[in-house]
């Protein structure tokens, strides 16, 4: 048979392994718009568009190659609707459609479906849309920020690849600051969402769904701050974490409960609001707080870097998964999990994200036992080099019985790459969770 991936990152050379680890030997066809090298050395046909958004190509490839199944990997191709026209062309296809992908596509339409359908999680909010003149929203904006005491979030609407969120104390210096970046987002997107600011622990939690049953994915903590200790920019997030019980240090089960619970709602209330089967990916950033589990977002694909937790440690055949999402059968097919904890820390260039060095060769001298890697966004040249290119580069994943082994793993599988890259040391080390675990039993009271 034959699979299709729709991506070229990190995310979906880990997903394209998984595939090809399948029994049933499937042809991997891959539609891409950028070179990965390790995902091309693992496709049959890979064809190469100008962006993951032309669908008129993908429409070509697929009449061509005619696959059973399909992965769409980036949020951009799912909020164009890529899923629309796989599902037109008769292939089934793991990810939503784009009515129901308005889930991650827009922030407002996310909050606005949780109060509407009265589901738990929201913190409190105000959707703002295009005013009249600069200084009506202006006011509005101010007012809305002082009632929440100036311990605000400000979201852009849209999809801006996982740092259009901006966090007052971390991003923004106060109010003033606030405005500014309010004004942006409601001049690019014509809304902005002004949200609290929760205090917790965040955690991920994704679900893969078949728009009936729900089955949970190892849970992972992200970090998104580019540099040690939380700090610096956003990014596409630098690392994650996963323990061998699927969970995480400082999560209790009933957190679990709760992100679950949450999901189950708004699977039912997409449905009913979109008249549509949700079918893919719902992956909830969850925040865990004095007060219970609030939702800081949904994204409608496979997380990344959690993918990279996920596929290396699934034993269920991913071709069998797949069918029984598209089928409507994910209640009869249950997902097993090596138990293995799993640390991923991304190498990037130097100077990511703002002013990243690219075309610089990266080189990989070997691995030890237990550790893999998947490419990013990195340039092949003419004579084969691999070359940093603008985002980040390589994920490297150490797997081992507990976190403290797969932190290890890891950072000596970053140890036999050399090139101008950086990553955070940090991620997954004892200290780092210690540190966790103390900071919600000391916002819990526990």
């Amino acid at each position: 048979m034959k699979f299709l991936l729709v991506g070229n990152g990190a995310r979906e050379h880990a997903i394209g392994a998984a595939v090809l680890r399948s029994p049933q030997k499937p042809e991997l066809i891959v539609f891409a718009d950028k070179i990965n090298p390790g995902l091309q050395k693992l496709a049959t046909v890979y064809e190469k568009a100008a962006s993951l958004t032309d669908l008129v190509a993908l429409r070509k490839l697929v009449e061509k190659e005619k696959p059973e199944l399909a992965v769409v990997g980036p949020e951009a191709p799912i909020a164009a609707g890529a899923a629309n026209l796989l599902e037109e062309l008769g292939v089934g296809v793991v990810a939503p459609r784009q009515s129901s992908a308005r889930l991650e596509s827009s922030k407002s339409f996310t909050r606005d479906l949780l109060q509407k359908y009265d589901i738990p999680g929201n913190p409190e909010f105000l959707v703002f849309s295009k005013f009249d003149n600069e200084d009506e929203a202006r006011l509005a904006l101010r007012s809305f920020m002082q009632a929440l005491g100036g311990q605000f979030v400000v979201k852009a609407d849209g999809l801006k690849s996982g740092k259009g969120v901006k966090v007052v104390g971390d991003h923004l210096n106060g109010i003033d600051d606030g405005l500014h970046y309010a004004l942006e987002c409601l001049n690019a997107d014509g809304r902005v969402v002004i949200e609290e600011k929760l205090i917790g622990e965040e955690f991920s939690a994704m679900f893969l769904t078949d728009g009936k049953t729900l089955a949970a994915l190892p849970v992972s903590q992200d970090h998104k701050r580019a540099f040690e200790n939380d700090l610096g920019p956003n990014t596409g997030g630098m690392g994650t974490y996963s323990d061998e019980t699927g969970s995480l240090p400082f999560l209790k089960p009933s957190d679990l409960a709760e992100a679950r619970a949450i999901t189950e709602q708004v699977l039912a209330a997409l449905t009913t609001e979109t008249g549509e089967t949700f079918r893919g990916v719902m992956y909830g950033g969850f925040i865990a707080t004095k007060n219970g589990v609030k939702l800081i977002e949904y994204n409608a694909r496979f997380g990344d870097p959690e993918a990279m937790n996920v596929f290396p440690i699934l034993k269920t055949d991913f071709i069998e998964v797949c069918r029984a999402v598209v089928t409507g059968r994910l209640d009869a097919l249950p997902l097993e999990f090596e138990k293995k904890a799993t640390v991923v820390k991304y190498l990037v260039p130097e100077g990511y994200p703002n002013i990243p060095l690219a075309g610089e060769e990266i080189r990989v001298l070997g691995l030890p036992e237990n550790c893999e890697i998947f490419y990013a966004a990195v340039d092949v040249d003419a004579a084969g080099r691999i070359l940093t290119g603008t985002s980040r580069a390589i994920a490297v994943v150490g797997i081992a019985d507990d976190l403290t082994k797969a932190e290890r793993i890891a950072e000596e599988g970053i140890s036999k790459i050399e090139g101008k890259l950086f990553h955070r040391r940090d991620i997954g080390t004892p200290a780092l969770i210690t540190k966790r675990v103390r900071h919600l039993q000391e916002i819990r009271g526990a």
